[in-house]
């Protein structure tokens, strides 16, 4: 059986996209959840994580590390993982790689933190063209392939990649096109999507970095955490 190794679920944004595109798709696996160490967790995660990042999966002796790495190891097994229809899964491979390289604003101006509800202090233009781009890529895949999902009827690689965005939506309350709010509240509310955030509600550890830098974009109208 897979074991993937996991980031606090209430901050890793990277580790949600394969644990969700594996719960979503019903491949088992086991979840070793590491907590972040203050400062670097580089040197406990090179344990297990060549990279000394998260997430990894190990598969026997095999051992895979980067989010998009483990998506493409895991389609040579499970062929569900990408659409079956050529158009889609050539439009959802784009899309997923464009996420793991880009949008570098709303990683670093709007950070994951499923408990918090924040007010962000201003939108900047670099930010506002992420967002932008963001309601274009999920208005278009459920337009042309017919949704619910951004690459047609089924879970795939693609939602997996842009999971992480639904959570800043609902925290930041981010301002996007009916359809695209319309989207992220769907995928928030599957049961693999409930399941990681109900489980990051109770997580005890609090992470300074993380913390701050939320605390520097805006101002917290709440906290769900328990």
């Amino acid at each position: 059986m897979y074991t993937l190794h996991i980031g606090n679920k209430n901050y890793s944004s990277w580790s949600l996209r394969p644990w969700v595109l594996m719960k979503a798709l019903s491949i088992p696996f086991k979840e070793r959840l590491v907590p972040f160490d203050e400062g670097s967790s580089w040197n406990k995660f090179r344990d297990f994580s060549r990279s000394g990042l998260v997430p990894c999966l190990h598969d026997g002796p095999r051992i895979v590390w980067d989010s998009l790495a483990i998506t493409e190891y895991l389609a040579e097994k499970h062929p569900t993982v990408w659409p079956s229809d050529e158009e889609a899964r050539t439009w959802a491979r784009c899309v997923a790689c464009e996420m793991h390289s880009g949008f570098a604003e709303l990683r670093n101006q709007c950070s994951m933190n499923c408990g918090l509800r924040v007010k962000l202090l201003s939108i900047n233009q670099p930010l506002r063209k992420n967002l932008d781009r963001v309601d274009e890529i999920w208005c278009e895949g459920l337009e042309r392939f017919g949704g619910p999902y951004l690459a047609g009827p089924e879970f795939t690689a693609a939602d997996a990649f842009y999971a992480p965005v639904t959570f800043r939506v609902q925290t930041f309350d981010l301002p996007l096109s009916k359809t695209a709010l319309g989207y992220a509240e769907f995928l928030l509310q599957r049961p693999a999507m409930r399941e990681w955030y109900e489980a990051a509600l109770t997580e005890p550890w609090r992470e300074v970095s993380h913390e701050e830098e939320i605390a520097a974009a805006g101002a917290i109208q709440a906290d769900y955490r328990q």
